[in-house]
């Protein structure tokens, strides 16, 4: 008959058992330590890294006094002096810009066509239509875009002569859409702002649409001006590279795609922004949270970076941060984008992942042991 389980005495493993235990614990250890693809991990195991099996794949450099220099990030670039002064350029106008016209008339009372400019003349104000016209009493449709505001004036005065005398015109621009620059992106107020108090430059711009929504170096400005496009990163602008916009030019901020990815024994792995520009291996261990102690193999630190050329091979840089001066290479050491960070396992965590559950249900056997009467 049989027993329910709670009526069944229990008592610990006899020595011989727990001997049986031990070898099935051997046993299923090393089989498998053989077989680490069922294990689970973030990425490759240090020794297949390092493997010359794998080397004919990329170069593996080990990183230290005699191979730094061409991994180092520049030194810093010193703030320049110059400041950009803006200079009033030739205004040209075109469709949708409005004009003030001022027309004055020294004609004997009674016989002049416009107000005298004792009376503050006859004023006109008038906006360019899509065709680049204008329409003006005794003057007539006029064609009038890509002119200066000059070029209007004596064009004006050209219509009237003989129609009134001694008439005399004025030409003020009052809504600049060919003067003004459009600002969007990125921006915390973006539009078109006006250069009527005179010309802007780049910072005067990004700075009337409320400044960028990020940190400077990971924004990427695009000025285009028609005839070209060019892209600074803002950092870089900043930095004394301000310049003048041309008239009607846009100016887009967005994203620089500045990132890494750090994988494996780190505090916070996934996808992250450069922590700087020219950010440093360190910097970037820094802001992930640094290596995790619990399970970080020190000597495991590894930097894959893909070539930049179509016939060179991608590298892998290695990094032993036992070794006090290895922190030292690592504040040199510069971290491109696009460049992964991989720190692997310590060996005795790699041992752990595999006897923990194992002794967990030796315990467990222990404790609950079923022996029948």
């Amino acid at each position: 008959m049989i027993k329910s389980i709670s009526s069944l005495p229990l008592r610990p493993l006899n020595l011989s058992m727990r001997n049986s235990a031990v070898a099935g614990l051997m046993l299923v250890t090393l089989t498998l330590a053989g077989c680490g693809g069922t294990l689970s991990g973030a990425g490759p195991y240090k020794g297949d890294i390092e493997s010359k099996s794998q080397s004919t794949a990329y170069d593996l450099v080990d990183i230290n006094a005699n191979t730094i220099a061409p991994y180092m990030r520049p030194a810093a670039k010193p703030a320049k002096a110059k400041i950009t002064s803006p200079l009033a350029q030739s205004v040209r106008l075109m469709g949708g810009d409005v004009i003030n016209v001022l027309i004055t008339d020294n004609a004997p009372e009674g016989s002049s066509l416009f107000a005298p400019l004792s009376t503050g003349g006859t004023q006109l104000k008038v906006r360019i239509d899509d065709k680049g016209m204008i329409s003006l009493p005794y003057v007539g449709h006029q064609f009038v875009a890509g002119m200066t505001l000059i070029q209007v004036e004596d064009m004006i005065r050209q219509k009237l002569k003989g129609v009134t005398t001694d008439v005399q015109a004025h030409v003020d621009l009052v809504g600049d859409l060919s003067g003004s620059v459009l600002v969007a992106g990125a921006v915390k107020a973006p539009g078109r702002f006006s250069t009527l108090q005179g010309p802007l430059t780049l910072l005067d711009a990004v700075n009337q649409a409320g400044g960028p929504v990020m940190e400077p170096h990971l924004v990427n400005v695009t000025v285009r001006n028609g005839s070209q496009a060019n892209s600074f990163n803002y950092e870089d602008i900043l930095a004394g590279n301000n310049f003048v916009l041309k008239p009607n030019s846009e100016v887009v901020l967005d994203r620089s795609r500045q990132r890494f990815v750090a994988m494996g024994a780190v505090g916070e792995p996934g996808l992250h922004d450069l922590p700087s520009q020219n950010a440093s291996l360190l910097d970037a261990l820094g802001s992930v949270g640094g290596l995790k102690e619990s399970n970080a193999n020190p000597q495991g630190v590894f930097v894959f970076r893909m070539s930049e050329g179509e016939t060179a091979k991608p590298t892998v840089m290695r990094i032993d941060m036992r070794d006090p001066a290895a922190i030292f290479f690592a504040r040199q050491v510069i971290l491109k984008p696009d460049d992964t960070i991989y720190v692997t396992n310590a060996a005795v965590y790699e041992w752990q992942k595999i006897i923990t559950p194992i002794v967990q249900t030796l315990i467990l056997g222990r404790g609950t042991g079923i022996i029948s009467n």
